[in-house]
């Protein structure tokens, strides 16, 4: 990607869309191809720039949710209702459609084989989105850095990536715990709360492990979620985190 004359700044560029897939009712998975587009490590985001007729101009950050290995830029976007660009992005873009694109941005919620584990991953609702990620270079590289990972999600239809998830889960070294908050079917065999100190005791890998946590979802998800852990005894400097959205609802 050309970059600008100013270090560190990259320039806006137009990235194709290939495909859009319903990912749930509210998300939906936008494929694009974008010329000579650098390469990205697992976890980043770019951001994304719509330009109303009359020159208004709206831009959001996304992440990632494909791997670095896999053939197209995947952005997993949720609608939400009172937004500038997302009700956009799920109902109306096609196939060939063109956007404006930036990135790939980040340096500090990555993760890459060097930096090791055991990995502990935590995600709240569309948070999955830059962690998937990580999990599918984590498996296309064929790391045998030893992966869990807790998901929390309102319902089973909310849940990102469901099948998915439970192929990883069927897998070595990988250790995916659910937990759907709001509504569980009659034979859920998961958690079924928010997270806690409780819960983290439970599913994440003991202080003693020196586990490498990555911690994505609304900002309240994500400091719960990373108190909890430092509460627990783990190292706050090996906790990485990615915070979207306000501080209202959990997942």
């Amino acid at each position: 990607m050309a970059r600008t004359a100013i270090p560190g700044r990259l320039s806006w560029q137009q990235a194709t869309v290939v495909e859009t897939m319903s990912e749930t009712p509210q998300v939906k998975n936008i494929a694009l191809t974008v010329p000579g587009w650098p390469g990205h490590m697992a976890g980043q985001h770019v951001d994304v720039r719509l330009t109303a007729p009359d020159g208004y101009q709206a831009e959001r950050s996304y992440s990632i949710a494909s791997a670095p290995e896999d053939g197209h830029v995947v952005l997993s976007v949720e609608r939400l209702d009172d937004g500038e660009v997302s009700p956009f992005l799920v109902d109306e873009l096609r196939a060939g459609d063109v956007l404006e694109l930036r990135g790939p941005v980040g340096g500090y919620f990555v993760w890459d084989e060097p930096l090791g584990g055991p990995l502990f991953l935590v995600a709240g609702g569309s948070g999955l989105a830059p962690l998937r990620a990580m999990m599918r270079h984590h498996r296309a590289t064929r790391s045998e850095v030893p992966v869990r990972a807790l998901c929390s999600a309102r319902s089973l239809e909310a849940l990102l990536y469901r099948e998915e998830l439970m192929d990883l889960a069927a897998c070595d070294p990988f250790d995916i715990s659910i937990t759907l908050t709001r509504e569980q079917p009659s034979a859920w065999r998961g958690y079924r709360r928010r997270i806690d100190s409780e819960l983290l005791a439970e599913v994440a890998w003991s202080p003693a492990d020196r586990s490498l946590a990555f911690i994505c979802g609304p900002t309240a998800f994500v400091e719960t979620a990373a108190a909890g852990l430092v509460d627990l005894g783990h190292d706050p400097a090996r906790i990485r985190t990615e915070r979207f959205g306000g501080t209202g609802v959990l997942p």
